[in-house]
């Protein structure tokens, strides 16, 4: 299994839509979650002042 880290800025805090679309994040494939984390961890806190900004870990077979 592999993890990618997918995310960016949303309209609001509901997270349920892009601001834009065509901007949406995505990094990885990454071998652990482990992995993934460190960078979740790296770009959620670079990103921590703002509330629309979310990033997530998702595993991929």
């Amino acid at each position: 299994m592999s993890y990618y880290v997918v995310g960016g800025t949303f309209k609001d805090t509901s997270f349920e839509e892009f601001e834009d679309e065509s901007k949406k994040e995505k990094y990885g494939p990454f071998k652990t979650f482990e992995d993934a984390k460190q960078l979740w961890e790296k770009i959620s806190w670079e990103n921590v002042d703002n509330c629309n900004i979310r990033y997530i870990i998702l595993p991929h077979k």
